[in-house]
């Protein structure tokens, strides 16, 4: 079979642009927090989550105002982001707690063979396992994990002293090898320590309140503590920062700081809505990218590998070409605009339906619009509202929907569901869902009035819908090709809930 188009391309533009870095090896140092909409952060003008580190990095480089990830899921997400692949051209590493196939080349692995010195702490690749597939060890490099915090903050964050790692890291580098460092928090994933928002001094008017969620006091302070462990990352990245600036490390270190998917709250993780896959990401180099610069052209996360690879000089894996796009061109002023939209795909996320079933979605995202193509709509697309307790024993109805983390929110949300505010909230949530949707983001970042079926967006439907359907079949996505079944087929490496077998299964 032929190598589609964008394979080739994407090999040129990163030989052609190794050539203008190879001079200038960077460092590399990527924050990527773990469930983070790309609206908390104080430089998007959140009141609660206070980010400075963050701020510091969009001011010092690039801010994007459209950075979009491959999966609204961590584990597919990551993957992708370290292959440079979207997630359904890497077979088990496109879903959730599964393998990651050794012939999917991994950036970290690139760099070291070209000398760089490579680690991480934290969160690197997961949940899944690696070993299985002939790894040993995590595709985000060797782990420092060994400094642990005396106290923390709140119980919901984790006890690993990133920053110390990070020191200890740095102190086993080799003199004059570049290193590749990915800090992988744990937060702002959930459990959080309930109220630990307020004990901070947030107030609860200063939550940012999506559109899909309700206006309840329960809500707003379960968005404080979602924001208190977010500050939490940005002050252990704060501290990693001035590591470098007192090593004399900082201006040739290119710094980017994400996040995974999406805020783990009700229609936006484990979702390809704006909340689901729609980022934070900010990237500096200052002796190559000027500052202050704001980019609003869509990107994705696959992208930052072939940007690693380009401002290293370094090639990437003939027999495991990127699709991402190399980034340094429009960072640095040599071209002007990005064109083209960008893609997300979600297959399995938690075990939320019989027989370990997925909710398969493929979505493009431009400037303006958003177009999600469901492929099962009669699956529930937040997991089955009942789950057995025990074989035999059915639980409460509405009380699955194991796609959706557990929440104080998703907890008042269902105990309220038939009050006149809840209600449609609650059912947007949770129901069945179209095969396609289409949302006007620039109008409805919240992704509640759905244009999919409006004569006056028929054109645009049309469009997107041929634009998302060529460029999975010309990528090879198992869900155009009829074998789209595969999914289904792929070990989960975590705990199994058992589900009553649905009416259209029998």
């Amino acid at each position: 079979m032929p190598r589609p188009a964008p394979f080739l391309l994407a090999t040129l533009s990163l030989l052609c642009v190794s050539q203008l870095f190879a001079d200038q090896r960077p460092n590399i140092l990527l924050c990527i927090s773990d469930d983070q909409s790309w609206i908390d952060t104080s430089i998007a003008g959140s009141q609660a989550a206070q980010t400075p580190s963050f701020d510091q990095i969009a001011r010092r480089g690039a801010y994007f105002r459209n950075a979009i990830s491959a999966s609204p899921g961590c584990s597919p997400s990551r993957a992708a982001l370290l292959t440079g692949r979207y997630s359904w051209m890497i077979e088990q590493a496109g879903t959730h707690a599964s393998a990651f196939p050794k012939k999917y080349v991994v950036y970290p692995d690139l760099l070291e063979e070209a000398g760089y010195f490579v680690g991480f702490t934290g969160k690197g690749w997961g949940p899944g396992n690696y070993k299985i597939s002939g790894r040993t060890r995590n595709p985000a490099g060797p782990a420092y994990q060994k400094r642990k915090l005396k106290k923390k903050p709140a119980s919901g964050i984790s006890n690993n002293d990133y920053a110390a790692n990070f020191a200890d890291f740095l102190a086993d580098r080799p003199d004059d090898a570049p290193f590749c460092f990915w800090f992988g928090a744990m937060e702002p994933h959930r459990p959080y320590q309930q109220g630990s928002g307020e004990q901070a001094g947030k107030k609860l008017a200063e939550a940012t309140l999506p559109p899909f969620l309700p206006d309840a006091d329960p809500v707003r302070g379960d968005l404080l503590d979602y924001c208190r462990e977010i500050e939490w990352v940005d002050q252990q990245l704060g501290a990693m920062l001035k590591q470098l600036e007192v090593a004399g490390e900082l201006e040739n270190t290119i710094v980017v700081v994400t996040s995974d998917n999406g805020m783990p709250f009700p229609r936006a993780k484990a979702n390809n809505y704006e909340y689901g896959i729609h980022m934070p990401l900010a990237i500096a180099w200052p002796t190559k990218i000027a500052a202050g610069q704001t980019i609003d052209e869509p990107v994705s996360l696959v992208d930052l590998a072939p940007t690693f690879l380009a401002a290293a000089g370094v090639a990437p894996a003939a027999d495991s070409p990127m699709v991402g796009r190399n980034l340094l061109p429009r960072l640095t002023g040599v071209q002007k605009q990005l064109t083209g939209g960008v893609y997300s795909s979600r297959e399995r996320h938690s075990s939320s339906r019989w027989d370990n079933l997925t909710y398969p979605q493929r979505s493009l995202r431009n400037e303006q619009f958003l177009l999600i193509r469901n492929f099962r709509p009669q699956r529930w697309p937040a997991g089955a509202p009942q789950v057995y307790k025990k074989p035999g024993m059915l639980g409460p109805m509405h009380g699955g929907y194991h796609d959706i983390d557990g929440s104080p929110t998703l907890a008042w949300m269902v105990e309220n569901r038939e009050e006149a505010a809840v209600a449609p909230l609650f059912h947007a949530a949770v129901d069945h869902r179209p095969a396609i949707e289409l949302f006007d983001i620039e109008q409805d970042p919240g992704c509640l009035h759905d244009l999919a079926d409006d004569p006056a967006h028929a054109k645009t439907r049309q469009e997107l819908e041929k634009q998302l359907n060529d460029y999975l079949a010309k990528t090879g996505d198992p869900r155009l090709s009829g074998s789209g079944d595969v999914w289904e087929s792929y070990p989960r490496y975590s705990p199994i809930r058992d589900f009553p077998k649905p009416d259209w299964a029998k």
